[in-house]
């Protein structure tokens, strides 16, 4: 078994956070983009928890990753069921049409 040093998965989940954060502040335009930089960021701390918990031996990181992946699912659920209505709405999806509707 090939036994590898915690800092070097930590520096992957760093890296992986960081390009959901970079993707959801660089674009402006595409909705879909956003909601896949959040899992991604999402996910990254998932892998975050479980390597804690595989580290320290605890049982709570898996806890909190159950609850974390249920949170995750259901807001891309309901992000890309609203995106679909509003698409049969408007033919569009740009953010910028979005945030400018009052009502």
């Amino acid at each position: 078994m090939i036994v590898t040093n915690i800092n070097y998965i930590l520096y992957i989940v760093i890296t992986l956070f960081l390009i959901g954060a970079l993707g959801l502040v660089l674009n402006r335009k595409n909705i879909l983009i956003t909601i896949m930089s959040i899992e991604l960021m999402l996910l990254a701390v998932n892998l975050n928890f479980i390597i804690f918990s595989i580290y320290l031996d605890d049982i709570t990181g898996y806890v909190f990753v159950l609850f974390i992946l249920t949170i995750a699912a259901t807001e891309s659920a309901i992000g890309l069921a609203i995106l679909t209505v509003y698409y049969k709405l408007k033919n569009s999806i740009q953010m910028d049409k979005i945030r400018n509707i009052k009502s």
